[in-house]
């Protein structure tokens, strides 16, 4: 019982640590301008290296819960890093969460948590070769690039792939090291996988930079969705997972994609919603009663020639 108190513990924070960086990450993309002067920029900013500590130390809490508690509690509980982004975004920008916002980020976790629940579990022992893990590197990179093409989500669901790419192949150098090295390969190999997992990881954390520029609760939602999926392919197709109830669990991921992806229009939707009409702005109506023309007699109808 204390392992999964434990777990719930560490899920929290990381998903309190994740959800402050993603907002300090989406108030630098606004004052930051794209390419590699936009690059430049964030070093020479301290809330930059603020939001990668708050990343890293993130990232650490979520491998802890992970050793104490089972994938179906631990990435569940991550993806509440959007419920808490949500008011502390909202707060900064000095207006209230929209309505469709919240349930646009209820739609997601729903979602999400119905597709890890399905998720059947890895095989004890069972990990990435070292020829898988260069194969699935390379198609990574080809998707990713192909994404990072787009805007916005693009670039979203380029980060969640990336990262969920890192988390697989950090599985495989665990193994690898807590084995005396790979099986069959030289420690050259552990040492490349090992430099891919730093790559991946700096990627996904650049890539979700700069998706925030579109706003911050879409992206964020289609990150927390990504990674996880993109870790559960690699899983079914190599690691011999598969989900839970046969052909209906095929159908429960189905719908908790869809119902996931529901969940990111609505974001996408109470965002814009937010923005043309902060918390306190009169509406339309009121402000043209406002004018200084409201108290003018209406204009008398045109009348008609001849």
């Amino acid at each position: 019982m204390s392992g999964i108190v434990t777990a719930v513990l560490l899920s929290l924070l990381s998903a309190a640590g994740y959800a402050l960086a993603a907002v300090a990450q989406s108030r630098l993309a606004r004052a930051t301008a794209p390419g590699r002067r936009g690059l430049r920029s964030l070093a020479a900013r301290p809330l930059w290296w603020w939001a990668v500590g708050l990343n890293a130390a993130a990232a650490l809490a979520h491998v802890g819960a992970l050793h104490h508690g089972p994938l179906v509690l631990v990435q569940p509980l991550g993806a509440l890093s959007l419920v808490a982004a949500l008011p502390l975004a909202a707060r900064h920008a000095r207006r209230r969460v929209h309505r469709t916002e919240w349930r646009g980020a209820l739609a997601t976790l729903a979602g999400l948590g119905a597709l890890v629940a399905v998720t059947g579990p890895t095989p004890p022992g069972e990990s990435l070769s070292a020829a898988e893990s260069l194969g699935v590197a390379a198609a990574a990179a080809l998707l990713i690039t192909a994404l990072a093409r787009g805007r916005g989500l693009g670039y979203a669901t380029a980060s969640g792939i990336a990262s969920g790419v890192a988390s697989a192949l950090t599985q495989t150098v665990t193994a690898a090291v807590a084995a005396g090295g790979a099986a069959g390969s030289a420690w050259w190999v552990t040492a490349l996988v090992a430099a891919l997992v730093a790559a991946f990881a700096a990627g996904g954390l650049l890539l979700s930079q700069a998706a925030y520029r579109v706003g911050l609760a879409a992206p964020l939602a289609v990150v927390n969705l990504a990674n996880p999926a993109a870790a559960a392919v690699i899983g079914v197709l190599l690691l011999g997972e598969t989900f839970r109830m046969g052909a209906w669990g095929w159908l429960v991921a189905a719908g908790a994609a869809a119902l996931a992806a529901r969940g990111v229009v609505l974001l996408s939707r109470g965002t814009a919603r937010a923005a043309v009409t902060p918390a306190g702005a009169r509406p339309e109506g009121a402000r043209e009663a406002c004018s200084g023309d409201a108290g003018a007699p209406p204009l008398p109808p045109p009348v008609a020639a001849g």
